[in-house]
């Protein structure tokens, strides 16, 4: 949801993909372009290439870990275009040839970014007074952790945060 909202906020033409209607929903409110189901969509890379005038998108992201949603994100971006994968954990398997050699792809894993490109994403936050806060669905107490654990382990809703009291 972040990128959604960081990215349609510096321009860029947003593709959301979950398989979470309320997520879909909440990513158009943080100004995705364009939503796609992947539990509905046959053919996910398909209908990027559809909406990108056949071309696929320039840049791709998967936060998933997904391995199915990380050769996705390969396979949808344009010659020359860049897949970034930032979810934690699983294996993903690509025709090595076809999905990136052939068409000159990058794939970059990213854990976290560094200080100074914090400083500058917080700024740009704040010089724009874009809403953060509204990334955040729920608030639970310490006491109620299992039952927040449980909800977001569904993926169906946004961000929570666990307040100590």
């Amino acid at each position: 949801m972040s990128a959604t909202q960081l990215a349609s906020e510096m321009g860029a033409r947003v593709i959301a993909l979950d398989t979470s209607e309320e997520r879909l929903s909440r990513a158009r409110d943080f100004g995705a372009d364009v939503t796609i189901n992947p539990a509905t969509e046959s053919n996910v890379v398909q209908a990027i290439r559809d909406v990108t005038h056949g071309l696929g998108a320039h840049l791709s992201l998967d936060a998933s870990s997904s391995p199915l949603a990380r050769a996705q994100a390969v396979r949808c971006v344009r010659t020359w275009g860049k897949a970034c994968f930032v979810g934690e954990g699983g294996d993903v398997t690509l025709d090595v040839s076809n999905d990136m050699l052939r068409r000159q792809v990058t794939i970059i894993g990213s854990w976290t970014f560094s200080t100074i490109g914090q400083a500058q994403c917080a700024r740009f936050i704040a010089d724009r007074g874009i809403d953060v806060d509204h990334l955040f669905t729920h608030h639970w107490r310490l006491d109620q952790a299992d039952e927040a654990y449980r909800l977001f382990d569904s993926q169906t809703t946004g961000k929570g945060v666990v307040h100590p009291s």
